[in-house]
């Protein structure tokens, strides 16, 4: 017997208020790189709740995109080209492996003579530097609820890039550790801006880094600001997006005023790049 109009109706209404039920949940993503530096974005099925998902064994953020669950996955600067995978625990405890692979990807170098006193640290230098990474470290690994409203980020403080992510610096032949982060060329003073809602986890004055903001947006999703002039908050605050935190300064290891901006997803520092909603 064929269905009455009306019935078809509302059928028809019941579907879509699934579906937009379904693409409520669902958040802006980052450009997904498949590199060391990026971002993967790696499809977990429909089912009704979200899968846990963990890589050598770090929480990693998992949102709806359209009508299925995504694990969006930060890939560390060190990592090797190749087969990796995440672990995944469904609802009823079952666990599995979910593969993805990593590029290769080519970061510019850049190779500079300076006086030897500014590559080699002396013996309180390296003191303060070994405390600092360590409490660091336990900044990094901060993973809070709920999830970011979006993972599209704003550019804290206008100016182009002085310096771009992955850069690898030799100095008098001696290699570092690339460039985690975006430099933008400001001049002194220039408010920096919170480019998400986020809270304050941490402040302080490092060595390289000068004074320093954290922000945490959830989920593992942090962002830091380095160098800065002025530090206008403080551990705990909420800020909304676009709330003025500091200033751009040339604090730390620096050669000029400019903001270090970095963003790091599930303790990977990531291209911040891939996060900006206008690249």
């Amino acid at each position: 017997m064929p269905l009455s109009t009306s019935i078809i109706r509302a059928l028809a209404g019941a579907f879509m208020c699934s579906v937009l039920a379904t693409w409520a949940g669902a958040i802006e993503l980052p450009q997904q790189r498949l590199a060391p530096g990026g971002v993967a974005r790696i499809a977990l099925g429909t089912s009704a709740d979200a899968p846990h998902v963990s890589v050598n064994g770090v929480p990693v953020l998992v949102t709806r995109d359209g009508a299925q669950w995504v694990a969006v996955l930060g890939i560390a600067l060190g990592a090797s080209p190749g087969e990796a995978s995440v672990t995944v625990q469904r609802e009823d405890g079952a666990l599995s492996t979910l593969p993805y692979v990593v590029k290769p990807y080519h970061y510019r170098e850049q190779r500079l003579t300076v006086a030897p006193g500014q590559v080699d640290l002396s013996k309180d230098d390296l003191a303060r530097y070994e405390r600092e990474r360590t409490h660091l470290a336990e900044v990094v690994a901060t993973f809070s609820e709920p999830l970011p409203a979006t993972l599209l980020l704003r550019q804290p403080t206008p100016g182009p890039r002085s310096s771009s992510f992955g850069l690898r610096r030799v100095f008098n032949g001696q290699s570092r550790n690339p460039h985690s982060g975006m430099d933008i060329a400001a001049a002194q003073g220039t408010p920096v801006a919170a480019p998400a809602a986020g809270r304050v986890i941490d402040t302080g004055n490092y060595f390289f880094n000068g004074n320093t903001i954290w922000l945490d947006h959830g989920a593992g999703l942090l962002t830091m600001y380095c160098h800065l002039s002025a530090i206008n908050v403080k551990i705990g605050d909420e800020v909304t997006g676009g709330t003025v935190i500091g200033a751009v300064g040339a604090t730390g290891r620096a050669t000029g005023p400019h903001l270090h901006w970095a963003v790091s997803l599930n303790r990977a520092m990531v291209d911040p790049a891939l996060f900006l909603a206008t690249p």
